[in-house]
């Protein structure tokens, strides 16, 4: 039962960071647009969102399928040594499976194919999309010995 209980808090974890991944990358692309004086109202953030949630969350998902089934485990077997600081380790391992992902994807392709990607402050707040996903994985998929 706890196998699927750490599924099922893996994919929770995936979805939420695939989720807010996607919407931060849109609005840096929006903000990149609107730098360059096109005007950007609410409705079409609210438009543009919507269709990169469709479009671009599912191809975005697939790195963060990458940077979670390497990090999460590291995280898991560290957490084994350290159990206090679980939650931390989580937590921090979704942080740094993205930026490394993004770090590598940039480095072996040639154009940047993730917008936000191209600045440090892309890669943070990217970053803390991930981090969110380990903190929801570290949260669902504790034991109950480990919550009590």
């Amino acid at each position: 039962m706890q196998r699927v209980k750490t599924a099922l808090a893996w994919f929770a974890g995936l979805i939420l960071a695939t989720l807010l991944g996607s919407i931060i990358q849109t609005q840096f692309n929006l903000a990149m647009i609107q730098a360059l004086g096109a005007p950007m109202n609410g409705s079409l953030r609210l438009q543009s969102t919507a269709h990169d949630l469709l479009n671009f969350a599912p191809t975005y998902g697939v790195l963060v399928v990458a940077a979670f089934l390497i990090a999460l485990p590291v995280s898991g077997l560290l957490a084994r040594l350290w159990p206090e600081a679980r939650t931390l380790l989580h937590t921090l391992a979704g942080a740094i499976g993205i930026a490394v992902a993004l770090v590598i994807m940039n480095h072996l392709l040639p154009v940047t194919m993730i917008g936000a990607s191209r600045f440090h402050t892309g890669i943070l707040a990217l970053s803390l999309a991930g981090a969110l996903g380990g903190l929801l994985f570290a949260w669902t998929s504790r034991s109950s010995a480990q919550a009590a």
